[in-house]
């Protein structure tokens, strides 16, 4: 319990008080959007780790429900901007998309569950793509406001990074909460055998419905920030290119494991940004370095086990 309350401080004192102040010091915009946006992939990381992760339910559509959020900001922002009321319209539509959308799935499984994930992120891809009157079509939304709280602006720099990273933390202490929780335990006993856990009275139809829900309703939230801080939206912003860089976060940082999910995410923004001076052969190493970190951490470079505290059985002693 110590090492975790060090560990929590050690988090909230990086991300609200060391990241914002080196980016000041080297007086690099640049540096501070580009921590911003890996704050945003650590909602959208920790949110799928509940669904894949923790819950065992592989998905390849994650980006349909940060898309949606995202749409669902710009649109709501026309008659009001202010955080207080887009964030939250965002997050329902987004959980009650992912609700409905889980309901004709649940019969799938493994293969099958998660190609029928790959063709509702398809379909909301070529929803937002074609729905000119609404969403923009191919040119994207434009002119959606930048962060107002309260009727308070907070245009750019400083303002505009602790309102993500305050909404950031808050969601992700929501998912360590959930993910410690009694609901997180039946999470992990669906994921490790579903009949048992039916057996063993849990109603796995609700479990499903109810964490494609939350995971889709945080994706909403990420999508929600990312409007308002680029101030543009576009469909290629959420295809199925984003949904497998979500899912390599997880996997890299470990699946199940929250602060797994939140280095999966900065390593996978931050890295190819590092290595921009290589050119052409950028990806190359990213993609060396991704294979080095699944060689040689097969379980994540935080797997569940240690985020979580378990330890192993002791080997029993027998009687002479």
């Amino acid at each position: 319990m110590r090492n975790r309350r060090a560990g929590l401080f050690a988090w909230l004192l990086a991300v609200l008080v060391v990241l914002p102040l080196a980016a000041q010091f080297l007086q690099s915009g640049y540096w501070l959007r580009l921590i911003e946006l890996s704050l945003i992939f650590s909602i959208l990381a920790a949110s799928l780790n509940l669904l894949t992760g923790t819950a065992g339910l592989v998905s390849l559509g994650h980006a349909a429900f940060y898309a949606v959020g995202a749409y669902t900001a710009a649109l709501v922002s026309r008659a009001s901007g202010d955080l207080l009321l887009t964030l939250p319209a965002s997050l329902l539509l987004s959980g009650a998309f992912a609700a409905i959308v889980a309901v004709p799935m649940l019969r799938l499984l493994r293969v099958f569950f998660t190609v029928a994930t790959l063709s509702v992120g398809e379909i909301v891809s070529v929803v937002v793509t074609n729905w000119d009157g609404v969403t923009g079509g191919p040119n994207g939304f434009r002119g959606i406001p930048g962060f107002r709280v309260a009727g308070i602006a907070f245009p750019g720099g400083l303002g505009e990074y602790y309102v993500i990273a305050l909404v950031s933390l808050a969601s992700l202490w929501c998912v360590d909460r959930l993910t410690r929780s009694y609901y997180g335990s039946a999470l992990r006993a669906l994921r490790e055998d579903e009949a048992s856990a039916g057996a063993m009275g849990i109603d796995t139809r609700a479990l499903k419905i109810g964490i494609f829900a939350i995971s889709g309703g945080l994706a909403g939230v990420a999508g929600c920030l990312t409007a308002h801080s680029t101030r543009y939206i576009s469909p290629d912003m959420f295809g199925l290119d984003q949904s497998i860089l979500i899912l390599t976060m997880v996997v890299v940082g470990g699946l199940g494991s929250l602060p797994g999910a939140i280095t999966g995410a900065f390593l996978l923004t931050i890295a190819p940004e590092l290595l921009r001076t290589a050119g052409h052969f950028r990806m190359i190493l990213v993609g060396a370095l991704l294979f080095g970190a699944i060689l040689l951490f097969p379980k994540g470079l935080f797997p569940e086990e240690r985020f979580l505290g378990w330890r192993p059985l002791a080997p029993s002693r027998r009687r002479a």
